[in-house]
């Protein structure tokens, strides 16, 4: 059975594309890493060992890094993160732009840097932030080049997936390959019971050897804040319906817990606990309304 991970991406940031988020009224700098270092202690306490960040994630590396720091006891966990995002609303909430895409090797090379100023040698899987199908870093060879250097020193490379067309972006992806061996041997994407479309490439990935990583198990919060109907026939909070229901595919590696507090946090790894037979297959909605829907939902 898959593990639950932890995604810092509601903490790393003061605001998210993320329904019912549960947050102090200061979101400070000083009193987002205070929350951070809360809810990592306690995923720690509670067996969660891998731990996702992202350049775009606000202050995420930072705060991870510092928290990582304070803790030379934490030796077991396998820490993530991406690029090809860059964060760019400056702490406000209210920004109009919050982050800007760019898969160049130019912006790999920056933001490697970064991450690594930050991570050092604790950096295990790095990822290209967010590819469709129709992105340059599928097909540039400059850059498979220089992702495969950083496969040589023991990092593993991988992708997030968006969009309607994750599962093109995916199997596109396993075609890849560097002196004659795959790129890319993780794959982050989106899968819940309302966008499940990615279901076969995912299996096609683990098939393949690629560690597979589920992000947005709860639509966003969409399923935790307005759950369907078919959630009330298990005896379980939504949001631990939802994990549960990613935990349950056999091609699934690591869930990721989104949670922003110790609270959520609890809720999200009762998970591992929920068994249901109700089949969500009918939840599913078609992937261009799922992700318009997505691109809809405001940052909070």
């Amino acid at each position: 059975m898959a593990e639950i991970g932890l995604g810092l991406a509601a903490l790393g940031r003061p605001a998210y594309i993320n329904l019912g988020r549960d947050l102090p009224a200061d979101r400070s700098v000083a009193a987002m890493r205070a929350r951070a270092h809360e809810v990592l202690d306690a995923a720690y306490a509670r067996g969660v060992r891998y731990l996702d960040a992202a350049r775009s994630y606000g202050r995420s590396e930072e705060f991870l890094a510092g928290w990582l720091a304070a803790r030379p006891d934490v030796t077991d966990v396998t820490v993530g993160s991406k690029w090809g995002y860059t964060y760019t609303a400056n702490w406000r909430l209210d920004a109009e732009v919050h982050e800007v895409k760019d898969h160049s090797v130019a912006t790999f090379d920056r933001q490697l840097a970064e991450t690594r100023a930050l991570l050092g040698g604790r950096l295990d899987l790095y990822q290209i932030h967010s590819v469709t199908p129709d992105s340059p870093a599928l097909a540039d060879g400059a850059l498979h080049k220089r992702l495969a250097e950083l496969g040589a020193e023991g990092v593993r490379i991988g992708l997030s997936t968006s969009g309607p067309h994750q599962a093109d972006a995916i199997r596109a992806a396993l075609t890849v390959r560097v002196d004659g061996r795959p790129l890319f041997r993780a794959v982050q994407a989106t899968w819940n019971p309302l966008e499940p479309s990615a279901g076969d490439a995912l299996a096609a990935a683990h098939d393949a050897g690629c560690l597979v990583i589920v992000k947005e198990a709860l639509a966003n919060g969409r399923l935790a804040v307005d759950p369907p109907a078919a959630f009330a026939e298990v005896d379980a909070a939504p949001d631990a319906v939802a994990l549960a229901a990613a935990l349950r595919q056999p091609w699934a590696d690591i869930v990721l817990s989104g949670a922003s507090s110790v609270t959520q946090l609890d809720s999200n790894l009762a998970s591992a606990s929920v068994a249901f037979e109700s089949d969500l297959r009918a939840l599913a909605e078609p992937p261009a309304d799922y992700w318009r829907r997505r691109s809809a939902l405001g940052w909070s």
